[in-house]
């Protein structure tokens, strides 16, 4: 049974058909009966053949239902001119408006609608009912013409209906693709990001790991143990680096960051005495201080701080030269939090600090700009008069409007 009922709603002109069928059953038995009739008008063989052409229109009306309509229209007009009475047969008239009205073209629409309303009074004025009033006359009409009516409402409802279904979907639809779009973009940002976080632990503790590894070779004859402390030195960095590395590439994998309750490490400002040392024992003096107030400050704030005074310490440290020193101010004020990095080293051309470095790889003063500008701050970087460099930033502790 299912299958069947499956099989007619793939195919609905076999089930129009079938009701044409039956509609030219009907029709034939009833223009048998009334045929030779005292009252009867038109033949026999008028009747059935205007009933087989209606029966064709009910069997195409859903293929076709534009020229269906036009082909009632003729063969009601037929009807009138050869004086056939109204019969069963002229229900189709009903069907194909409201088969026009649900899935016609407008101007089929329209015009059912208007062969419609008409419709009844034509035949009511051809073939009047004796014994009746003019005021019965009208109230026939207008009783036999609320039919169609009805069925030229019934389908416009039907065809509003299916627009605005149609509507959803396809607002739906592209919902759908802005979502889509819209978690694209935020992947980007994030594998972006998780650049930016690379491109800085890897440069800091390689550059830090390389600077040991020289200091080692020079001493490794004379004083064994700076050497062997050095190297030490070398794998605790490597060793770190390579923890924030793997917790940073997991966020990239789906769901491991979920599942090992791992996230990417969010250093803040108070971690800063821990890089400055670093940065002391790999051999680069830096002269530490903080001004104002310390109070928490958003995360953003702090690893935008955090991650500047690590950039800025790997340059001085890669263009600095080896007698370089370095000075970190951190200033809280009521609105913002300042940073002030400078070194004294011989510096290298500001078109290298840009680039991220002597090789041109890397983002630089490049990605630091990006990271003030996702705060709202502000950052002034160039070469200091009299040698050296400076990195100035001020970053809110409000978000920008």
């Amino acid at each position: 049974m299912q299958r069947l009922y499956d099989f007619l709603r793939r195919h609905p002109t076999w089930v129009d058909t079938a009701w044409a069928v039956v509609l030219l059953g009907l029709a034939g038995v009833s223009a048998s009966s009334v045929n030779g009739a005292p009252d009867h008008h038109g033949s026999f063989a008028e009747a059935f053949a205007i009933s087989a052409v209606l029966c064709v229109v009910v069997a195409l009306r859903r293929r076709m239902p534009e020229k269906m309509l036009l082909l009632t229209c003729a063969i009601g007009a037929v009807q009138l001119a050869l004086d056939v009475e109204t019969m069963v047969a002229d229900f189709a008239m009903l069907v194909i408006v409201y088969t026009v009205a649900a899935n016609g073209a407008r101007w089929a629409s329209r015009l059912a609608l208007a062969v419609g309303l008409c419709a009844a009074t034509l035949a009511e004025v051809r073939w009047p009912q004796g014994g009746t009033s003019a005021l019965g006359h009208v109230a026939i009409a207008v009783f036999q013409t609320v039919p169609f009516a009805l069925a030229w409402v019934l389908g416009d409802s039907l065809r509003t209906r299916r627009a605005y279904f149609a509507q959803l979907e396809e607002r739906a639809a592209r919902l759908e693709k802005e979502r889509e779009a819209q978690a694209k973009v935020a992947v980007a940002a994030e594998r972006a990001r998780i650049a930016r976080e690379l491109h800085d632990v890897v440069a800091h503790n390689v550059s830090v790991m390389v600077v040991q590894a020289d200091g080692a070779a020079y001493v490794m004859d004379t004083a064994p143990d700076q050497a062997k402390k050095a190297l030490e030195t070398i794998s605790g960095t490597g060793r770190q680096a390579l923890a924030e590395m793997r917790r940073l590439l997991g966020v990239l994998r789906t769901g491991e960051h979920e599942e090992s309750g791992e996230y990417v490490p969010q250093p803040d400002v108070e971690q800063l005495d821990d890089l400055i040392e670093q940065c002391r024992t790999s051999g680069l003096p830096v002269d530490f201080k903080v001004e104002g107030t310390p109070r928490p400050l958003p995360s953003g704030v702090e690893l935008t701080a955090y991650r500047i005074v690590q950039e800025a310490l790997t340059n001085t440290r890669k263009h600095g030269g080896p007698n370089a020193g370095a000075s970190v101010r951190l200033v809280y004020f009521d609105d913002g939090l300042g940073l002030l990095v400078e070194d004294d080293g011989k510096g290298a051309p500001h078109e290298l600090y840009e680039e991220g470095g002597a090789d041109g790889q890397g983002h630089g003063l490049i990605g630091m700009r990006e990271r003030v500008g996702m705060v709202g701050g502000t950052l002034d970087a160039g070469p200091r008069p009299g040698g050296g460099f400076r990195i100035s930033a001020l970053l809110p502790l409000k978000p920008a409007h």
